[in-house]
């Protein structure tokens, strides 16, 4: 296995890390094979990007034959629109090298974890099209081929998590035309990729509306999505696991440990009609 980090620096000098696993590299394997790739987002409010969303992520579709990487993109004090550059700058580089890392470019999977599903999803859809023109990136060329997400950040609207839009946009928090921009559910057309995402019923940070309206949207413009939702467990859970749980063993709850593999066997049937 290959694993690399390069720093990206930010549109205000803030750094970001983009961190690869791939597979492939030894003479010992077939050196012109191409597999899928999934690129991890991991949450945090846009305050921080959480540990426990990003490696063990990367391990787990590394394991199901992907090549990960990791993005830990610019957190509060940067704002919009530096994290969502950084994001389309992983995607940029992933399909740039995608001989040398061993990449399929046409099957390139994000996956974001709570407001790393709203930057996720924000490079995904059409809502930062506009602004990722502005700074000179081809939106369809860095648009991920598939949109994974775990109790995402969707709406900006009362059902929103208000501190990923106050860590987002700073003094413009409360301007409805910010907000307008990067309510997602807002922003879901044709050329938004096919949708598998997850959330657990009493989640009390993210509520789970915010996933029904991505499913709504997601019907409204035919876009297809796979969405599974548990009846137990709060936000955050990352793997369900001992290992990914914070606060103790508390936060362990078997019955969401299957969405790994329910995610791997939707991108294999996805990629497969490709």
């Amino acid at each position: 296995m290959q694993y690399f980090e390069q720093t990206l620096t930010g549109l205000d000098g803030s750094e970001a890390r983009f961190i690869g696993y791939c597979l492939d590299n030894s003479p010992e394997v077939d050196m012109n094979r191409r597999r899928p790739a999934v690129l991890v987002i991991p949450g945090g409010g846009y305050a921080m990007t959480s540990d426990r969303e990003a490696e063990p992520i990367a391990m787990k579709f590394l394991a199901a034959g992907y090549q990960a990487f990791v993005l830990r993109y610019s957190v509060a004090p940067s704002r919009y629109p530096v994290a969502l550059a950084e994001a389309a700058e992983a995607m940029r580089l992933i399909r740039t090298n995608a001989e040398q890392w061993h990449v399929q470019p046409d099957q390139v999977a994000v996956i974001g974890f709570s407001a790393g599903g709203h930057l996720a999803a924000n490079l995904a859809t059409s809502a930062g099209d506009d602004d990722l023109a502005e700074l000179g990136y081809d939106p369809d060329a860095v648009r991920p081929n598939a949109l994974m997400l775990a109790y995402p950040v969707i709406t900006s609207g009362k059902l929103a998590h208000r501190g990923s839009f106050e860590a987002l946009l700073g003094e413009n928090k409360d301007d409805p035309a910010w907000l307008e921009k990067l309510s997602i559910e807002r922003h879901i057309d044709a050329k938004t990729p096919p949708v598998f995402v997850w959330h657990t019923i009493p989640d009390d940070c993210v509520p789970v509306e915010n996933t029904f309206m991505l499913i709504e949207a997601c019907k409204a413009a035919g876009v297809s999505v796979e969405a599974h939702l548990f009846p137990e467990g709060g936000h955050g859970l990352a793997l369900g696991t001992e290992e990914t749980a914070w606060g103790g063993k508390g936060n362990v709850f078997p019955c969401i440990q299957r969405w790994p593999e329910l995610a791997c066997a939707w991108l294999g049937r996805l990629f497969e009609k490709e």
